[in-house]
Parts: structure tokens; C-alpha cells; sequence
């Protein structure tokens, strides 16, 4: 586990979300309740997604890979991780891995982009932003259409962490806006290392 004040790759503090979901497993919602924070949690999905968009857009595609000094991380692995951890918390952590998952995210992909991975700026070996883009859009719309037809007892199944607010699968869902903010901050602070006027 990691410790108090300790980070892991991305920047996040494990230990900090740990503390902030350790409360009664009793005091999650019910069915209907879980059905509309659900609700809620597209809608925030929605807008984190909007707002990573209008700032790669605002990014050349011939510096995503390029490693701004003083930085340990480029655009090319901010997207490759959002699509690795969408997938992650909106298909895998709620229906279980499917056969056909493995043409959506290989396990080399995975492995490249996954927390523990360290991002390289050697282009010639990563699919090209335009690819890592289109994998991002797909994994993303594939999301958003499982959790169509969730069902609130799918939504109340336990689930081991990163979740926010509830050990449930209904609190992956929760966390999925919540991680992508984090590393909007980051393609954020990417851009500025890049020297990239800010996009708000």
C-alpha cells in the first residue's frame, strides 16, 4: 500500500482517496438511488471528456510525444491511460472482460499505458496520435453504451478499489470523471511545458 503523502506516476494519492472512501459499506444507496447518481455520473463523464478534447485539440499531434523538460510525461500517454483506465472502470470493472476486448485494448496496449508504465517519446514504437485518439473516441462511446443498460443490481455488486465515494461498481463509474480531471490537470500543465498558451 502506499503510504501517506506518497504518489504513485500519475500524481495520485492512493492513500488520500483510501481515507476519503473508508466509511460504512452500509450507507450505500439503493437501487433507485444508485439509478440516478448514475444519471449524474454520465453527465460529469461527459463534461471531463469535453474539456480533454478542447485541449488536445488546441495541441499540435506532432508534439504529443515530445516530453516537455523538467516533466515525466507527454499527451501521447495521457491518452493512451484514459483510454486504458475508461476502459478499466466503464467495461472491465463492471461486466468482466469479453474475448472481443482484446482487439479494443491488446495487452501491449495495456501494458504501455497502464499506471505503472513509463511514458516514452519514441513515436516509431506507439500507435500515432491520430490512432491513439480514435482508440480514445471508441473506448468512450462503448463506455457510455454499456452503462445504457446497467442495471442497478450490477450497480450495487462490490468492487475492489479505485472507486469513489462507494466499494461498489456503481462507485468505479464515480471515480471514472474524477480520474480523467486528474489527468486533464496534467495535459494542461503538459501544454504549458510545451509552451502552449492555456486553454482556459
Amino acid at each position: 500500500m502506499i503510504g501517506p503523502g506518497r504518489r504513485d506516476r500519475d500524481g495520485n494519492n492512493f492513500a488520500m482517496i483510501l481515507g476519503m472512501n473508508a466509511h460504512d459499506t452500509s450507507s450505500v444507496p439503493d437501487a433507485d438511488a444508485a439509478m440516478q447518481m448514475l444519471r449524474g455520473a454520465l453527465g460529469q463523464i461527459e463534461f471531463a471528456r469535453d474539456y480533454t478534447l478542447q485541449l488536445l485539440d488546441a495541441t499540435p499531434m506532432d508534439r504529443w510525444f515530445e516530453i516537455p523538460e523538467g516533466l515525466p510525461t507527454n499527451i501521447a500517454w495521457q491518452v493512451g491511460h484514459l483510454t486504458v483506465s475508461q476502459y478499466g472502470l466503464l467495461m472491465f470493472r463492471i461486466r468482466g472482460r469479453r474475448p472481443e476486448d482484446l482487439s479494443l485494448i491488446s495487452g501491449r496496449f495495456r501494458k504501455a499505458y497502464s499506471r505503472e508504465s513509463i511514458p516514452s517519446d519514441d513515436s516509431a514504437n506507439q500507435p500515432t496520435a491520430d490512432e491513439l485518439l480514435s482508440r480514445m473516441s471508441e473506448v468512450h462511446q462503448l463506455g457510455l453504451a454499456e452503462l445504457s443498460s446497467v442495471t442497478p443490481e450490477t450497480l450495487l455488486e462490490p468492487v475492489d478499489m479505485p472507486y469513489a465515494a462507494y466499494p461498489i461498481k456503481l462507485g468505479a463509474i464515480l471515480f471514472c470523471p474524477l480520474h480523467e480531471h486528474i489527468h486533464a490537470g496534467q495535459i494542461g500543465l503538459i501544454r504549458r511545458g510545451l509552451g502552449l498558451a492555456p486553454v482556459r
